[in-house]
């Protein structure tokens, strides 16, 4: 593991993403995107080995982690879905990537489901945690069912001033219980936190984080120059690039059900793949089955 990685920049309009790059130049890119409250550790067992076969792999910070900032003080600082997926497309841009390979889970599994969705002719294929995460913003208001509710205090917590206040003075305490409770039968989550955690001192984490949660219930108000991607996905439009769905049967806020509900979402090929003992940090988690979906689609 490389504790210490060297991170390069790309200027996009609204961001100087901070990313880091693995493999060959001339590789065969593939983009893995870490979710909430992760960071491109998450990937360090999978990037080397993907470069080790020739593949160009970049892992970006996404906005409001590590060294990522954004251009000027006025932009909103939103954690919207429509923003992940376009920062995506603007990397894509800056690094002068036509297509890609995608991998991601969480907030960044939600970035790559979009782009897959919307613009297919830059994805190659798509390695995607927890199956079809764009989220259904216009029905986000109906109750889930109780124990799907319990697992999501911390989104209602965020919805307060008081959990604006707590993730600000007790953001790496609030984002080490979420590993644990997330990851509850992973044994390393204590040894390699401390290795994600000052991605989290990012000025901007607070409000991307607070925005995020609370623009998905329609609480806040997103980007209005992203609106028209908005109303795109509240279509919940297919899928329809080469997509494997890496699901862990241990994850502690959203644990893979026995009927896979996601699968009418897919048109293209599509498989689910239930990983036992693996929580919501999947790529970290489980690396090996991280790699071999990805090398599945692009080399089965």
């Amino acid at each position: 593991m490389n504790l210490n990685p060297k991170v390069n920049f790309a200027v996009t309009p609204l961001l100087r993403i901070a990313y880091e790059e693995h493999g060959p130049a001339s590789g065969e890119p593939i983009i893995l995107l870490h979710g909430f409250p992760y960071d491109p550790r998450a990937f360090d067992e999978v990037a080397p080995a993907l470069a080790e076969r020739g593949y160009r792999v970049i892992v970006p910070y996404l906005r409001g982690y590590g060294p990522t900032r954004f251009n000027n003080p006025a932009i909103l600082r939103s954690g919207q879905q429509a923003a992940l997926a376009q920062d995506l497309l603007d990397l894509m841009h800056a690094l002068s990537i036509p297509q890609a390979a995608l991998c991601g889970y969480d907030w960044g599994g939600r970035a790559a489901c979009i782009v897959a969705a919307l613009w297919p002719e830059r994805v190659r294929c798509l390695v995607t945690g927890d199956g079809y995460n764009l989220q259904d913003i216009p029905r986000s208001t109906q109750p889930l069912p109780p124990e799907t509710e319990h697992r999501l205090w911390y989104q209602y917590y965020f919805h307060t001033a008081r959990g604006v206040e707590g993730l600000t003075q007790n953001r790496r305490e609030l984002c080490e219980l979420l590993w644990r409770l997330w990851s509850p039968t992973w044994k390393r989550g204590a040894e390699l936190y401390p290795l994600s955690a000052p991605s989290f001192d990012n000025p901007d984490f607070v409000d991307v984080v607070i925005h995020s949660y609370r623009h998905r219930f329609m609480y806040a108000p997103g980007d209005p120059t992203l609106e028209w991607m908005e109303e795109q996905l509240a279509a919940q439009p297919a899928i329809s690039v080469p997509s494997i769905s890496l699901c862990g049967a241990d994850d502690g806020v959203g644990p893979a059900p026995e009927h896979d509900e996601d699968a009418e979402h897919f048109s293209g090929f599509y498989e689910r793949r239930v990983l036992a003992g693996v929580g919501h940090n999947i790529p970290q988690e489980a690396p090996e089955a991280t790699f071999k979906a990805l090398l599945d689609l692009l080399e089965g």
